[in-house]
């Protein structure tokens, strides 16, 4: 069999105080990447905040009071990057810590860049600036500023903008509606004093899973370890788990009119099958098949043989059970465009699936998985999920369990969809 050519090693290598120690040994780069997730609940009363914290801890440390100063310091450790990041999976909303630097065997000097690099990081997240004993106001200012700006301009990508629309309409109501980076309405509500005991509430109370990738050796790992518990920590909060089923509605029918002269059409799907399921790789192969690449029936048929769509393309959230197709089309052409797009996934309940379709299925998915092992983020984010969803797979494993799936698998799967909410977004005109 044609499997993922190599494959990392990771292990768990401590856990204590609410905080896991992940060890990804990987020695195909010359880097290393240090990378601190803090995770909580999706909540409208957090959000924006901790969205808003990693933003102004970057801006400067007691040591480093400036991110300029933080840059030149970087330059001195030879180039190494460093960066934060929000983002959401499932009912999650995690904040990221992270640090790539040259690997010391490779500076030809007697240099310690990764216990620099874990200072530096650590000092960016317990030592931030502060100005009579909370956030800098000036600093503050300006990444409320930024923030907004960010909010603002999820309507200029239009073709993510009605995804994300569409996903917000299917789920009112829980978590997952909330944007990951918040809102503006909480964003002016915001002042230092609140940010600050919110930040110490993060740093204290919620679970942190920290990942060294590359080529790190032991002492520099323990001593990484000796550093993460002398953080301060308090009562760790008990993260609740995403909810994948819910109780079957009628179809959610959503029209939102805006400045666009091409449709965006946005049919949400929830599967009714959570990642650390058996199903659930049939269920990639099921999305493969029905819109994951130039090989799926939504190409094939609704784009090219019908015409009827500039783009069109399914994708999984798969920590939350969800499935969205996307498409862009004439404004007229809607009520055709959804009726053949339902017909592809109903010619998959029925067992029509071409040998080329689920070929090429399989192939385009290995080809998904080779390109995480190009990036040390990549492999970090993917084991992340795997933490998250309760599931051991490597990327190897994974790939054997997709090529693993039948045709039949894929039809039982596909029956377990259903149609949840249909969003389209259309001219002021119309």
């Amino acid at each position: 069999m044609d499997y993922i050519s190599s494959e990392e090693k990771v292990d768990m290598i401590d856990s204590f105080n609410g905080i896991e120690v992940y060890r990804v040994t990987v020695d195909k780069f010359k880097t290393n990447s240090i990378n601190i997730f803090f995770l909580d609940n999706l909540s409208k009363e957090n959000a924006t905040k901790n969205a808003l914290v990693p933003a102004v801890l970057r801006r400067g440390t007691q040591r480093h009071k400036s991110f300029r100063e933080i840059a030149l310091y970087l330059e001195e450790l030879y180039g190494a990057s460093f960066d934060c990041a929000v983002s959401k999976k499932g009912e999650y909303q995690i904040m990221q810590y992270y640090i790539d630097h040259v690997s010391d065997k490779y500076t030809g000097t007697d240099t310690n860049l990764f216990e620099d690099c874990i200072n530096l990081l650590l000092e960016i997240i317990t030592e931030p600036i502060l100005e009579n004993g909370v956030f800098r106001k000036d600093y503050l200012d300006q990444e409320k500023d930024n923030l907004k700006k960010i909010i603002e301009g999820r309507m200029n990508d239009k073709v993510q903008y009605a995804v994300e629309r569409c996903f917000e309409e299917m789920c009112k109501g829980e978590p997952f509606e909330i944007y990951e980076n918040g809102s503006i309405e909480n964003l002016s509500k915001i002042q230092e004093a609140d940010l600050f005991n919110h930040y110490r509430y993060i740093l204290e109370s919620l679970p942190m899973k920290v990942f060294i990738s590359g080529d790190v050796d032991d002492f520099k790992i323990q001593s990484a370890i000796t550093k993460l518990k002398n953080l301060k920590r308090g009562n760790i909060k008990d993260l609740s788990q995403s909810v994948i089923n819910k109780p079957k509605k009628d179809i959610n029918y959503v029209t939102e009119k805006l400045d666009v002269s091409q449709g965006k059409l946005s049919i949400g799907f929830r599967t009714n099958t959570a990642p650390n399921e058996k199903d659930y790789y049939s269920m990639v192969v099921f999305n493969s098949i029905l819109g994951g690449g130039i090989h799926s029936k939504l190409f094939q048929n609704v784009r090219e043989k019908e015409s009827l769509a500039y783009y069109a393309f399914s994708r999984l959230e798969k920590f939350k059970g969800l499935m969205m197709i996307s498409c862009g089309i004439e404004i007229n052409e809607k009520d055709k465009a959804n009726e053949l797009i339902l017909k592809q996934l109903e010619d998959i309940k029925q067992g029509n699936i071409s040998d080329y379709e689920y070929d090429s299925s399989i192939k385009s998915i290995k080809t998904g998985l080779e390109s995480l092992k190009d990036s040390q983020l990549a492999i970090v984010d993917f084991y992340l999920s795997q933490r998250i969803s309760n599931t051991k797979d490597t990327l190897k494993s994974l790939y054997e369990k997709f090529e693993a799936v039948t045709k039949d698998e894929i039809v039982k799967v596909a029956k377990k969809v259903e149609l949840d909410t249909v969003y389209f977004l259309t001219s002021e005109n119309q």
